[in-house]
């Protein structure tokens, strides 16, 4: 059986592809009350799986009830990537983020599926026996360094 949060994910990445303009405005109140869960649950969903690593943009809006807005960004480009390269994964980066960047890469068609899964087995925290900030340390440059080699072939 699915987990509330995959249910929940599922649901709102339906909703996005459904519409037309690439985003929805939903109240946190509504999911609540259809998955019959906690706002909190929702907050947990949107914080952990609509994430910019993951290609999403999430935007609290206040008044008249208040809503949030969630955005599905666009694919990623090589100039992109090189972006992600140099700015944002920067000296250490965490396994849900490198996780979500990775996703993100496969979903856009700039990694093949096998490339993902070996990207994935590479930042994997069982893979990095380092205690903290090693870890994220050594996952930084083994993701930097992945990533330009994808920049290399494009």
């Amino acid at each position: 059986m699915a987990r509330l949060a995959d249910i929940i994910e599922r649901y709102i990445i339906e909703r996005i592809d459904r519409s037309e303009d690439g985003f929805i405005e939903i109240q946190r109140s509504e999911l609540a009350g259809r998955f019959q869960c906690v706002p909190s649950q929702i907050n947990y969903v949107l914080e952990t799986r609509f994430t910019p690593e993951r290609g999403y943009l999430v935007e609290s809006r206040r008044g008249g009830g208040g809503h949030i807005r969630i955005t599905r960004l666009d694919t990623v480009s090589g100039e992109e990537l090189l972006e992600l390269v140099n700015e944002k994964i920067g000296d250490l980066v965490s396994q849900a983020s490198a996780e979500g960047y990775i996703q993100r890469l496969w979903e856009g068609e700039i990694i093949t599926e096998r490339e993902a899964r070996l990207m994935l087995a590479v930042v994997d925290r069982q893979v990095l026996p380092l205690d903290l900030p090693l870890r994220d340390i050594l996952r930084a440059n083994l993701l930097k360094a992945m990533l330009l080699t994808v920049l290399r072939q494009m």
